[in-house]
């Protein structure tokens, strides 16, 4: 006498074809337990208008980012570039999801490690929250609720995957398996698949509704920007018609961003607030249409981020308009023992600004228009710091709330402590637009080929640039109009009786200092890469 038994789907047993749902539950369970959180963080924020972070999502690569060493950002920007938030996330996918594949085939093996593994998880999602600035407790609710229901979905699919009948080619391999007390293999997979589907719907709503949207259209409409007691123009001189040289002024579209936001803040300038703190005579706080009512000038400034390579593109040139940091700080009255203002993002992050860059007479500002536009959300809205001369990690703070007047002694910026160095000036650069690393360029009638780049050294001005071809001797290229010494300074060489085949061409600059870049190579950590710009290219 024969006795067919059927398994008891309450036990993590093993069976053949089953590794393939079970890590499709695993996968489904954390998209769920995402989808959910980033749609309830949103809701969540604009709810309660919390100035925390609420999205799991944001909060890991927040934290992971806080606790990046200089090397690897390093890395990421030299790899990457302006796309390295892309590329986080795309890791971040990933990790996530083969762990979460794991976890489902443990808990076909082990019912309960796989839903305690979930758990820590699920918990290193919460720590994760709270350590990001400005959050509270209340700002858990939804990872929470995500992780409570993602372990539920976990533990209902992995019933349906262990009580699953085989099915197509399956039951042929395994006549004796268990007939139709549960769904089939491929349902099983179907029913996962749909799952995951939704987590990741989920998850595009939830930053869809997190998304910064038209408030600096609306704001624009309702205040409009000032008219600046102070204008300036570009001249036709300081500008090139070569094709493939860098234009005077970079449009706002084009400009490099570099910063730790994975998302950009979500700023009501309605309800902005700038406090000036700290080691001041008076404490003052303006609103968004206090600082409007100002009296505004318009600057040329070129920013460079210190993560810049030799010839890198992280550099650009922009009119700001805003209001002189000068002017504000005066108003609050600062101690004679202060050397260093502090200025926090929305977000919490930080810069260490020496406090005699924002009160001389260099065009620091409060910017709230670039290029003649407002800020766009990407680069500050609704302001930003714009200071001459020193690197942005040091003073490019943007969407930025407060200036705590303090010490270097007393204070650090985000990056001092990851070992960048406190001060962060700007050092002498150059870099060669035309020719492009093994391009061609093409002699013109009379046998000559045109090099053409641009140099910075701001707050001190461009003297001199010089260009080596091959071995030969440096020979002195044409200066363009240098508008103001705050901005970077367009160069052109003509090359004569350019001879066909392979060539090396390389730049090198003085600043009004009489500094010359050195051929020596340095990386950019602590203090902003240097050397000679060189390029390998061919003539036709």
């Amino acid at each position: 006498m024969s006795v067919t038994t059927r398994p008891d789907p309450t036990q993590t047993q093993r069976s053949p074809g089953r590794g393939l749902p079970a890590a499709l539950a695993g996968v489904a369970a954390g998209a769920v337990t995402l989808g959910l959180a980033e749609v309830l963080a949103a809701v969540w924020t604009r709810w309660l208008g919390s100035a925390g972070t609420a999205s799991p999502l944001l909060a890991v690569g927040g934290a992971f980012v806080d606790r990046t060493p200089p090397w690897l950002k390093d890395f990421a920007v030299e790899t990457f570039g302006t796309a390295d938030k892309l590329a986080l996330g795309v890791g971040m996918a990933i990790t996530l999801t083969v762990l979460c594949a794991l976890i489902g085939l443990l808990a076909l093996r082990r019912r309960g490690l796989g839903l305690g593994l979930f758990g820590v998880v699920g918990l290193v999602g919460l720590l994760a929250v709270i350590s990001r600035p400005a959050t509270g407790v209340l700002d858990l609710i939804p990872t929470a609720i995500g992780v409570v229901v993602g372990a539920r979905v976990l533990g209902w699919l992995m019933d349906r995957v262990i009580a699953a009948r085989p099915d197509g080619a399956d039951r042929e391999r395994h006549p004796a398996a268990a007939p139709a007390s549960g769904s089939s293999r491929r349902s099983v997979l179907l029913l996962g698949g749909g799952l995951t589907g939704l987590g990741v719907l989920g998850v595009a709503a939830g930053q869809a509704l997190s998304t910064v949207g038209r408030a600096a259209q609306r704001t624009v409409e309702a205040l409009g920007l000032p008219t600046p007691t102070r204008t300036v123009e570009v001249p036709e001189g300081a500008t090139s018609d070569i094709a493939g040289q860098t234009p005077y002024l970079v449009d706002n579209a084009d400009f490099y961003r570099i910063d730790t936001a994975l998302r950009v803040p979500r700023v009501d300038a309605s309800g902005w607030t700038l406090r000036v703190t700290g080691m001041v005579d008076e404490e003052i706080e303006i609103s968004y249409e206090d600082l409007l009512g100002e009296e505004h000038v318009e600057a040329l400034v070129t920013l460079t981020c210190v993560s810049n390579q030799v010839g890198g593109d992280l550099v650009g040139n922009a009119r700001w308009l805003g209001w002189p940091v000068r002017e504000l700080l005066a108003r609050a009255g600062v101690q004679p023992e202060a050397d260093m203002v502090l200025s926090r993002s929305t977000d919490g992050w930080t810069a260490g600004t020496p406090i005699e860059a924002l009160t001389d007479d260099r065009d620091a500002l409060l910017a709230v228009g670039m290029n003649g536009e407002p800020l766009p959300a990407e680069h500050g809205y609704p302001v930003r710091l714009v200071v001459p001369g020193l690197y942005g990690y040091v003073s490019a703070t943007k969407w930025v709330t407060e200036l705590k007047v303090t010490r270097f002694d007393a204070d650090e910026g985000y990056w001092t402590p990851r070992g960048w160095s406190a001060r962060g000036p700007i050092k002498t650069a150059s870099r060669i637009d035309v020719p492009r690393a093994n391009g061609e360029l093409e002699p013109d009638e009379d046998g000559q080929v045109m090099i053409a780049g641009v140099a910075w050294a701001q707050h001190r001005g461009i003297e001199r640039v010089e260009v080596q071809v091959d071995d030969g001797e440096w020979q002195e290229a044409t200066l363009l109009e240098e508008p103001t010494v705050d901005s970077w300074r367009l160069w052109t060489y003509a090359w004569p009786d350019a001879s066909s085949g392979d060539h090396q061409v390389r730049v090198r600059a003085t600043d009004a200092d009489g500094e010359t870049q050195t051929e020596e190579t340095a990386p950019p950590a602590p203090n902003g890469a240097s050397g000679w710009h060189t390029v390998d290219f061919r003539v036709a």
